[in-house]
């Protein structure tokens, strides 16, 4: 198989007796799963991230960082005979899912707490679906006449704590007089005009995106981390929106014009994944599609501030959708799931009982108390993150009709120099609740750990793995 699937022996721990015995649980897991990896030179980090969606009609609008691609998800339903029938992606995200899906004529529902996720999927189902020929005249007036320039309407923009200065003080203006303006137009045009604004928020502000958090370009007079950043450009935000509101029109009249395609249906449900699988009933989807945040301290919260600004969301319910959300960060606070659905008794018992995972916790904690982690909360976003993901794959497993497919993205993790085999453990866990385990997909190469990590215990490739599960 190659030096991808070899063990480490954590030599650099060698007095760390908890480390040999995680050491030789994680070999004893891996002998167990070992048949099922297969690396696929197919599944590039392109497909499999939103690189490949860069240059796909309507997914290209919005550079959702955490999406896979369209491409991966036609490859897997075709690869695995998913021709009909209904599909669920539990984490919706941006809907790469749900359009994908749709477009080869499946029904396709979809999960998603985040609102910039439900913006970019109503406006696309606006687009698709609502958009008439008057609609396209009138939004290519908004790229002829700039209507915004000389508003006399304003709405105020909202701030967060973490957006306060975000933007030059002229842009601040323009996206206030853009968003008063945009209100005298009918309901399927403001939905598209705000969707483009959501679009450009990046790119005409201090900010970037940059893993687990905003980061800021000096001019804005904050600092972000130890070093100066500065952006390659900030765009002026006239260009910008002009810009996107005319790629959204091209490509809007393209993906039209294939009305007659037929196209299956789309359902979103807003809110936690967590609160809508329990209510589902047994056996009804033929796939599952997915890719959950990973177990790396991502805060969604923090990444789409500025898009949740815009959206109206104020300080306290980002606080809360935090909690909402998956617990992924190391702010999450233990969720009490046995109040949410009872029968979550059977995967929490599982997860309790996981030698290998409950070994991984301890070593953390240990660390933790020796005050060698870089972050205390790492422990409980771990448990916390595993828990909750057996209850989520309890519900997959119930919804899924028989022979169905699960298939999921995920990433394996590092801390205090040990590697959590996210892929093998969950596979494990779903084992349990019922799954066949058919393949562990691995991408050719390994994803590298933080400088942080490297510096103290040496570099440790880490597998990033599309899970293929099917239900007995």
């Amino acid at each position: 198989m190659g030096t991808l699937f070899e063990r480490k022996d954590y030599n650099y721990f060698k007095d760390d007796t908890n480390l040999s015995e995680i050491n030789f649980l994680d070999n004893e897991l891996y002998s167990k799963f070992r048949k099922k990896f297969k690396i696929e030179p197919s599944l590039t980090r392109k497909l499999v991230s939103f690189q490949a969606n860069k240059t796909q009609l309507a997914y290209r609008w919005y550079k959702f960082k955490e999406a896979f691609s369209f491409p991966l998800i036609t490859h897997l339903l075709n690869t695995y005979n998913v021709s009909n029938g209904k599909v669920l992606d539990p984490f919706a995200g941006s809907g790469t899912t749900l359009f994908a899906a749709s477009s080869l004529g499946l029904d396709a529902d979809g999960i998603e707490i985040l609102p910039i996720g439900h913006q970019i999927i109503l406006a696309r189902l606006c687009l698709e679906r609502e958009f008439t020929e008057g609609d396209f005249r009138r939004l290519k007036t908004w790229i002829d006449e700039k209507p915004w320039k000389n508003g006399d309407v304003k709405n105020t923009l909202n701030t967060l704590k973490i957006t306060d200065g975000a933007y030059p003080s002229e842009t601040h203006k323009y996206i206030e007089q853009y968003l008063g303006t945009l209100q005298k137009e009918n309901s399927r045009l403001r939905i598209v005009l705000r969707f483009a604004l959501l679009c450009i928020l990046e790119a005409i502000s201090y900010t970037r995106k940059d893993g687990q958090y905003l980061r800021w370009d000096s001019r804005s007079g904050r600092r972000s981390g130890k070093s100066s950043f500065f952006k390659k450009e900030i765009i002026n935000f006239n260009d910008a929106i002009c810009n996107k509101i005319r790629e959204i029109l091209d490509d809007g009249k393209i993906i039209r014009s294939d009305r007659i395609t037929e196209k299956g249906n789309i359902y979103l449900s807003i809110g936690s994944c967590l609160d809508i699988l329990p209510r589902l009933s047994n056996q009804i989807y033929d796939a599952i599609i997915t890719s959950p945040p990973y177990c790396n301290r991502y805060d969604y919260t923090r990444t789409y501030a500025l898009e949740l600004a815009l959206l109206g969301i104020e300080q306290d319910e980002m606080i809360q959708l935090r909690q909402e959300m998956l617990s992924c960060t190391v702010e999450n606070r233990a969720k009490d799931l046995i109040s949410i659905n009872s029968d979550w008794k059977f995967p929490i018992a599982i997860v309790e009982n996981h030698d290998l995972l409950q070994l991984i916790i301890s070593f953390l904690e240990e660390k933790k108390s020796e005050g060698k982690l870089n972050n205390n909360g790492i422990p409980k976003m771990v448990r916390g993150y595993f828990l909750e993901m057996a209850c989520v794959l309890y519900e997959c497993y119930r919804i899924m009709k028989e022979n169905g497919f699960m298939f999921m993205v995920n990433d394996n993790v590092r801390y205090a120099g040990v590697n959590v085999s996210v892929d093998m453990i969950l596979s494990d866990i779903a084992e349990k609740l019922g799954f066949i385990i058919d393949k562990i997909l691995v991408l050719p190469g390994e994803k590298g750990n933080s400088s942080q990590q490297m510096g103290i215990h040496g570099r440790s490739g880490l597998r990033k793995c599309i899970y293929v599960w099917r239900k007995n």
